[in-house]
Parts: C-alpha cells; structure tokens; sequence
C-alpha cells in the first residue's frame, strides 16, 4: 500500500521508528510554508533555523534510501497551506493511506484532524517518540488533587524513570537543590569561548526577503550560532558537559550585561524541535556526572535535569489538559498595551534595553530574563497577556506554542489564575540588582522609589500589588506583602501609585 507520511517542522527526530527501515511504498512529505512563517510574526532567526534543520533533516534521510518530497518556501507547486498541500500530494503520489506524527500544537492538531476527516482515503496518527510523558499522563496523574505543584510531578518523574534515585529515594538527599542555583555571576569562574557554528544563511535570507515574509530581530548572515544538525547538537552537548556543566547549577539564574549565554547550554531549540531528545540529553549528562563525581557537585546537574525531565514535560502536560481555553484566561484583567521598546530594545531601564536587546540580537534569552525581567516589568505595567504572548511565541528561537504560551501566560503573566504558578512572579528592582550587574550602569537608581531617577519597577510593584490585591487577599504565598502593603503609611502609597501611573501613562519615554 503506498503511503504519504507528513513531516511537521518541529518533527526532526531522526531516531524515530518510521526511519528505522527503507520503505519503497512510503514516501515523506515536508513543506516550508507561508501558513507557518504567518501566524505570527517571528525572528528571522527563528524562521531560519527552523528551515536550515527541515532541510538538513530530508538531506540526511534522503541519502540513506528514504522518499522525500520537499517543498521550499518559494517553489511554484508549494500550496503554503496544510490542507492544500496534503490533497494535492496524496493524488500525485497515488497515496492510499496519509499518516502524520501527532502535533505539539493544538492549532495543528485540530487542523490535521479536520483534514482527515475529509479525506477520501484512511489516515492514522503515531506518536513522536520524543517526551517521556504521553500527552494526557499529567492529567491524569493530577486527577482528584486541588493543586498541580510542579515538584510532585517531578518526583514522580524521577522516579518512574529511575533518574538519580537510589531505593526510591533522590541521590545526594534531597529531590530540590534550587537553593544552591542561585549564584549571582561576578566575572568568575570564567566561562569558556562559545561554541559557534560557521553556517553561511545569506542565500536562506535572501529566500525570505524574496518572498516578502515578515520577521523582527536581527540576523547576521555569515554565522548562525545555533546547533541545527544532529552531528552539531550532538556536539554542543558534549560541549556542555566538558566546559558548562561544573558550574551550570550555580549559575543558572544569574544575568550579566557581558555574557549572553553563561553557563547554559543552547540546547532548547535543538530539543524542540526534536532533532535530539530529553531523554538523550539527561543520559548523557547524567553519564558524565557519574565519570566525574569529584569534578561536579549534584547540585549542578540537578538543576539541569528539572528544568527538562520536570519543567519541560510539565508544561506540555499543563498545554494538554487546559487547552484550548487556556488561550483565553485573563484573570487579572489586564488590558494595557505592550510597550514599543519590545521591538527595538530603546529603553532607559538597563535590564530591559539588555534583555530585550539580546532578544532582538540573538532570538534568546535565559529563563530567569524572561520571567523576572521582561514578563516582570510586562506584569507590572499590566500588558494585556495576548500581546505579551505573541511577542514570546515569535521572539524566541525555540518558541513553540505548547512551551512558550504555559510559561509565559501561566507562569510568568499569572493570567491563568495560579495553574501553572502559585503566585505571581514580581518583584521590585532589588532582585534584578541581586541577580545581574544590570542595575549598576542604569540611568535608574535600583534604591529609590519614588522620584524622576528612581527604578520603575519599584513603584510599579505596590502599585500593582495594591490593583490586584483582592486578587490576591486568599493566597497565602502572598501574606507577608500583603501585610506590608496593608501597613504601609498612605501617603507613601499615593506617591508610589502616581509614580507608577506616570510609567504606565509614559511607558515608551522611560
């Protein structure tokens, strides 16, 4: 029976069962298409990548016997829309069955299920073969409980699959070493030369612009930093564990005006889009840490598992079970808008003009940038959740919907009401100052409040803390700010608030 099987761009898994055996009656199907480039408006970076790894992947599976058919961007029998795309290939193949990979995005996945159900001829989804979780095991494991704590969940993770656990209980005697992973970086110990990669996109760009697809950031045209091979990624997580991996734990919140990625290892994109696998990282850190148990304290490998084998598949399991109304939630009912420096980085508050700027640069930023400063400051001035979405999903290179919109509308805006998160993550400036070397060249002061040179983020932290606090009156995370908003001196109040207000009112001259 001949088959036509559908390859998504964010469906790299060379690993994956159906490429275990040439099939002459199975031909793959892959397109880079406008439906996908327009969605959203996304970082040239992004769209480059996701494109240079679709490609390497059908030229490395193409060489060893597999039947692809590859549509570029601007090829002339390119429909640029899935459902198109599908039907006009399933005739000219002669297809007598359509099989594709269950999708990661709930947009995609309503659409293939609409396509099938229209086709003429049977169809069959498979799983991906990349997380460790199923897509509804989460649901089910929280099934009965009034709270979704991520820590159980990764409890339950380490030790279903049996991840630094010795007779059922965590090596080194503790499941959480978050303490010790906060570190702020002060120059040393000194971080290793970047692993780069030379890739020349010039023609990729060229492409782009041919066809009129609109992106933000910036893009230099002779290199290309990201690992998007599998020989590359491979690669860059050796890297990781040879030269970052001692001090990663240590390290992993800290942010410094002069080193972009510290101790992290660019490894997100590559895993999401499926060209390695969570479980393939976490052996092979694992696997190094026991061949260098008086080199590298647990704590830093620790903090580096949570984040893939808890956080990652957490959120995924969270995508599944609330969408898709979880698109929608907007429990604090903000509805200001997003400020124009989130396109140009042009702002006076240094830790914004640094993390966004790097955003804009380099389709990246580390996760404590992106909460505590960027979706800090958006929480702060009560950005509508729906702009502050789009500009995550499109920004950062390794944005896919089911990551991007949990981490940032559940965890980082609080709009879903404490699903993801049992408080909102804000604070004033004294933890930017903690964890960064920002506040220090800052036209702001990080220890004023009050007054045309104090930091921003300090009025705008009581001023929001007052706004919500009937939202916030019951959660007792939220006691000990609550009792110091409620005992502060009212005059002291009002100047904070019209502090606050002249920022929201004036967002894009500070």
């Amino acid at each position: 029976m001949k088959k036509l099987r559908l390859i998504l761009g964010d469906q790299l898994n060379q690993q994956h069962s159906w490429f275990q055996t040439v099939d002459d009656d199975v031909t793959y199907l892959m397109a880079e298409m406008r439906q996908e480039t327009d969605y959203v408006k996304h970082h040239i970076q992004k769209v480059v990548a996701f494109f240079l790894a679709m490609r390497s992947f059908e030229g490395e599976l193409s060489s060893k016997g597999h039947q692809f058919i590859y549509l570029k961007l601007n090829d002339p029998d390119n429909p640029q829309k899935l459902e198109q795309l599908i039907s006009k290939y399933i005739n000219k193949t002669n297809a007598k069955k359509f099989e594709y990979q269950l999708p990661d995005e709930y947009r995609l996945d309503q659409q293939l299920k609409n396509i099938c159900e229209s086709l003429e001829i049977e169809s069959d989804c498979f799983d991906t073969e990349h997380f460790y979780t199923s897509r509804y095991e989460l649901k089910e494991f929280y099934e009965g409980k009034k709270q979704m704590v991520m820590e159980s969940f990764y409890r339950m993770m380490r030790k279903k699959h049996h991840i630094m656990i010795n007779n059922d209980q965590p090596e080194g005697g503790k499941w959480n070493f978050d303490q010790s992973n906060r570190k702020k970086w002060k120059g040393e110990p000194s971080i290793p030369h970047e692993k780069a990669f030379t890739k020349n996109v010039r023609k990729i760009i060229h492409e782009l612009n041919a066809a009129q697809v609109e992106t933000i950031g910036n893009i230099e045209s002779k290199s290309f930093k990201w690992p998007i091979t599998r020989t590359d990624c491979l690669s860059t997580l050796d890297y990781f564990c040879q030269e970052l991996l001692l001090h990663f734990g240590d390290y992993q919140d800290a942010m410094h005006e002069n080193e972009k990625f510290l101790f992290h290892s660019r490894l997100s994109f590559a895993m999401n889009a499926k060209i390695i696998s969570p479980k393939e990282v976490i052996d092979t850190v694992l696997d190094y840490f026991y061949e260098h148990p008086k080199e590298i304290n647990i704590s830093q490998v620790e903090g580096f598992v949570r984040q893939i084998l808890g956080w990652r598949e957490y959120m995924r399991g969270i995508y599944w079970k609330e969408m898709p109304k979880y698109k929608q939630l907007n429990t604090l009912n903000n509805t200001n808008k997003l400020p124009d420096f989130f396109w140009t980085g042009n702002t006076k508050m240094n830790c914004l003009k640094q993390s966004i700027g790097q955003s804009l640069n380099d389709a990246y930023a580390h996760h404590i940038q992106r909460l505590m400063v960027i979706g800090n400051f958006a929480l702060l001035a009560q950005v509508d959740p729906d702009e502050v979405d789009k500009w995550y999903l499109g920004v950062y290179i390794d944005a896919i919907e089911w990551v991007e919109i949990t981490n940032t509308r559940g965890m980082s805006q609080f709009a879903d009401g404490g699903i993801v998160a049992t408080k909102p993550y804000v604070s004033s400036a004294n933890y930017i100052n903690k964890m960064s070397n920002y506040c220090g060249s800052c036209h702001y002061s990080h220890t004023k409040k009050t007054g045309a040179d104090a930091c921003p983020f300090n009025a705008l932290y009581w001023n929001f803390l007052e706004a919500k606090k009937e939202h916030f009156k019951d959660n007792h995370r939220m006691n000990m700010m609550m009792s110091l908003l409620a005992k502060m001196d009212n005059t002291k109040l009002v100047e904070l608030q019209e502090r606050a207000a002249l920022v929201i009112n004036n967002i894009d001259d500070f």
